[in-house]
């Protein structure tokens, strides 16, 4: 026979909920990340110079046609740089030279607003593989450089390196003073194939190695 005790202990084990650790995996635990899971894609400029350049232009070329307005309806005269532009306007060709440099200086700047607007810009991001979701990580190509640099300076036999990271293609030169220069070149092409695979890019860069030696002076 169990004594009452006993059983009123059993009881607030019984309704006592059951705790599980935090980030433990649990029902409304968030999914661990997944490689590739992540947003992916190169990174878009603002353009603010651009935009800005364009913005003053319009603005200032509106406030000074609305003040020679205002003037116009306050009963003076127009501005000569209105009177001149109104009457080069009702005498000059379609044809003339001059309107079509016009035509075709307003064509170059719009064609030129418009690559803008249409392509992503910021060349010197890389971007990184999307690993966290609602997450987008980039490199700067200095700093990629600088990396791929310091693992070339570790190869056997490299007195000297210069590394350049494009957007598909990773370009190293390099000068050994000793050691055969076709194993130079093989060794450094692992050593490069490995940094850029611990970077992280989204897209793997082609590489291209040449070694030589240094020039005798």
């Amino acid at each position: 026979m169990s004594a009452p005790g006993g059983s009123a202990e059993a009881a607030e084990r019984t309704a006592e909920p059951e705790r599980r650790p935090a980030g433990g995996g649990g029902e409304g635990a968030p999914p661990p990340p997944r490689e590739g899971s992540g947003r992916k894609g190169r990174f878009w400029s603002s353009r603010r110079g651009p935009a800005s350049l364009v913005a003053l232009v319009i603005l200032a070329a509106a406030a000074l046609l609305l003040y020679d307005v205002a003037s116009v309806r306050a009963g003076r005269g127009a501005m000569s740089w209105r009177r001149t532009l109104a009457d080069g306007l009702a005498t000059t060709r379609v044809d003339s030279v001059y309107v079509l440099a016009g035509a075709a200086a307003a064509a170059a700047v719009g064609l030129w607003l418009l690559v803008l607007a249409v392509t992503p810009g910021r060349r010197e991001m890389l971007t990184m593989r999307p690993d966290v979701p609602q997450v987008r990580a980039g490199l700067e190509r200095p700093a990629a450089a600088l990396v791929l640099r310091d693992r070339a300076m570790e190869v056997s036999g490299v007195r000297s390196a210069r590394v350049k990271v494009r957007r598909r293609k990773v370009v190293a030169r390099a000068e050994s003073h000793f050691r055969d220069l076709d194993v130079v070149r093989s060794d450094l092409e692992g050593a490069l194939s490995e940094g850029i695979g611990q970077l992280g890019l989204a897209h793997r860069p082609r590489v291209s190695v040449r070694v030589g030696r240094p020039k005798k002076t």
